[in-house]
């Protein structure tokens, strides 16, 4: 069975994500679901059994997904909420028995470095070195090289992470916004320190679905088309702009721009402060938006 298809599953704080692909690595299904797992748990320390319930019913999915197409080897990982939880065999335990295979807890370091495989595999090393940012729900790795990876660094900020610490008031007040901003910018500080070669990055590669989220609502898609998102140039000043128009609108106005799932809508402003303030802080004109991410980075490991 070495010509079957394997299978990588993504266990986020915000949302739980399935690749499967060919034995060649050629995607063949892409699933995404927000079950908001780490919803609650930077204050609790605990995942919500609510939020397991709800993420077990989409391993449900998944598996018979699996099953169909009749992947052998798959890979499942889980990331920023289990690592924070106390109660992570809560959902690991059950996960196993749903999925066939344990959930591999990654560590920081081990997100960024798949996530850098998986954005890079298919990019021209000329237009190097690159930063790769994988904005996630409690966590943002970033991750920094040209063809290998030379360093990666794991931030505990993230869409969700951000909003519940500080945009308590729908739309957000502006004095929350500059807090929120301004924690980014702390976080930015520690990666220029720690990886000070990031300076020298040529192109900034945003991973994950603040990012593909901004590029939808700045296109207008009304549906995801993977097609006109995978490598489309957003720029700072169309960044910017979408920034704006989310940060400003209450939730019941912003579920209305096209590109923006109802399920994002409370966190996007979060995540869009991370988003634009790398721009800022790091002087980037535009940011290569990638539907190729930590979950190509599970099936280049697989083959």
């Amino acid at each position: 069975m070495i010509d079957a298809p394997v299978a990588a599953i993504d266990c986020g704080t915000n949302s739980v994500r399935l690749l499967i692909a060919d034995s060649n690595g050629h995607p063949i299904e892409r699933l995404m679901r927000i079950t908001r797992l780490g919803r609650g748990t930077d204050a609790s320390g605990r995942l919500d059994p609510e939020a397991i319930e709800r993420t077990l019913a989409v391993l449900r999915e998944y598996r018979a997904v699996i099953d169909r197409f009749g992947a052998t080897r798959v890979r499942m990982t889980a990331t920023s909420a289990a690592r924070d939880a106390a109660n992570r065999e809560d959902f690991f335990e059950p996960a196993e028995a749903i999925i066939g295979v344990r959930p591999e807890l990654l560590s920081g370091q081990e997100e960024g470095e798949l996530s850098f495989l998986g954005a890079t595999h298919e990019l021209d090393p000329g237009d190097g070195p690159f930063l790769v940012v994988d904005i996630g729900g409690g966590s943002t790795e970033f991750s920094y090289g040209r063809s290998e990876l030379e360093g990666t660094l794991s931030c505990d900020i993230g869409c969700v992470r951000l909003t519940e610490r500080y945009l308590r008031h729908d739309p957000p007040l502006p004095e929350e916004l500059v807090q929120c901003l301004s924690i980014v910018e702390l976080h930015l500080k520690d990666v220029a320190r720690e990886i000070p070669s990031v300076l020298d990055a040529r192109t900034f590669v945003g991973l994950a679905g603040t990012v593909t989220t901004a590029a939808a609502v700045e296109i207008g898609l009304a549906e995801y088309d993977r097609s006109r998102i995978h490598h489309f140039r957003l720029t700072k000043a169309a960044a910017e702009d979408v920034f704006r128009t989310l940060a400003t609108e209450a939730f019941d106005d912003r579920i209305h721009n096209p590109g923006l799932e109802k399920e994002r809508a409370d966190v996007i402003v979060g995540g869009m402060c991370i988003l634009v303030e790398i721009m800022r802080y790091f002087g980037f004109e535009s940011c290569l938006v990638s539907d190729a991410d930590i979950l190509d980075g599970l099936v280049l490991s697989l083959l």
